[in-house]
């Protein structure tokens, strides 16, 4: 969950490129064979992947060189910061991305390389990490961000000459985003929304982070980060006044190290030995709630945060299907083993959205992605499900 772009740390397995990733030879075969149109968004998914494979040097696809500023972003709170990247030559609909649940700014190097290589395709992208959500807080203030963020880069119309945008939300920042697009100042202004691994209802995922249990009574064992996120939030609930801060700084440091545990392994653990200190010299209850939380005690804690899940997620400002729905495309991708926000969220999304009136709405579930990871192997047929949920998003909503 620490998403930011899906950033859940995952041992034992190959982390793929930021998102969305087939770093497997043969899409680029499946892009020859399939034919020119499909070539663009083959050789862009392998270099998001970071493939180093024949096939990549085989496509015949230049990037444009890529320029990039930092600079703030005015919102209703205050200004945030967001990084810009421009192609030398710019074609099609400016693009804004916001990443899920990380402490990673702009230079989170799988976010920056990401965005670089979507403006590579020729797109202006605007990269907005998220102030809560970097502190690991779902709020409806970072709802109301992501309106200012699309609405200041809509209006601009030296970067968005047609005065509309292209949004890209990952994990939890892909639900929020949905709400915001529905909002009226934006009518007209958003292109297209790509969602990927995000919720339709945040308490109901929330409970899934508790108890593991999906919507249709099945059971599925979630990631422990995510509990520890909800832990985040839930803190004043639990524990005396005096213990609230001490009790959340510790969690946000054990939620850094977990965010660590899967690119640098031997810094993570380091901070997971300080964090186990600075729990033991917590007072109780604040102690014990930690020492779960190291444990990955999922089963005690998540039965001490069920009681509050309806409550910290209620916010309608918080759930797509709580909210009114946007009118622009929607595009829907989810790893079909997500243990984190799980697969079923995207099927009910789809679902509330057409039921609401939104007639444009292509979803895709794949066993090649978890949260953010990128599993070992894969079926061709998979492969080029993929690639083709791509084109679409590429070619159809933000490229000529």
């Amino acid at each position: 969950m620490p998403e930011d772009i899906m950033m859940r740390p995952m041992r034992r397995r190959r982390t793929a490129g930021w998102l969305v990733a087939a770093s497997v030879a043969s899409l680029g075969a499946v892009a020859i064979w399939s034919g020119l149109p499909y070539v663009r968004t083959a050789a862009f998914l392998l270099d998001v992947a970071g493939s180093t494979s024949v096939w990549r040097a085989w496509l015949p696809v230049r990037l444009e060189v890529v320029t990039v500023r930092d600079l703030d972003v005015p919102t209703r709170d205050f200004p945030i910061q967001a990084r810009l990247y421009t192609p030398a030559h710019t074609a099609g609909t400016p693009v804004v991305v916001f990443p899920g649940i990380h402490a990673g700014g702009v230079d989170e190097p799988r976010l920056d390389a990401f965005s670089r290589r979507l403006a590579g395709t020729g797109l202006t992208v605007l990269s907005v990490p998220l102030p809560d959500l970097r502190a690991f807080r779902i709020t409806r203030r970072s709802t109301d961000m992501i309106e200012d963020a699309i609405l200041w880069m809509a209006s601009d119309r030296t970067r968005a000459p047609a005065g509309r945008v292209g949004v890209v939300g990952v994990s939890f920042s892909g639900g929020l985003a949905l709400v915001a697009a529905g909002r009226p100042r934006l009518a007209g202004r958003v292109a297209a929304v790509v969602a990927l691994g995000s919720h339709a209802d945040l308490p109901r995922t929330m409970r899934y982070l508790c108890t593991g249990r999906l919507p249709d009574g099945t059971l599925r064992p979630p990631n422990d980060y995510g509990a520890a996120v909800i832990l985040v939030g839930a803190v004043d609930k639990l524990v005396p006044n005096d213990e609230v801060d001490p009790l959340r700084q510790t969690v946000i440091a054990y939620l850094i190290a977990a965010s660590l545990a899967s690119t640098d392994p031997a810094t993570a653990e380091q901070l997971f030995a300080q964090v186990r200190e600075r729990g033991a010299r917590l007072a109780e209850p604040a102690r014990t709630v930690m020492r779960e939380v190291n444990a990955r005690d999922l089963a005690s804690l998540g039965r001490r945060l069920l009681p509050y899940v309806d409550e910290l997620g209620a916010d309608p400002a918080l759930s797509p299907d709580r909210s009114p729905i946007t009118t622009a495309p929607v595009f829907l991708l989810h790893g079909s083993d997500d243990n984190v926000i799980p697969s079923t969220e995207t099927p009910l999304l789809a679902e509330y959205l057409r039921a609401h009136g939104n007639a444009e709405v292509t979803s895709l579930l794949t066993p090649m992605l978890t949260h953010a990871t990128l599993q070992s192997h894969a079926r061709l047929a998979d492969e080029w499900a993929l690639v083709r949920f791509w084109r679409q998003v590429l070619v159809t909503a933000v490229l000529p």
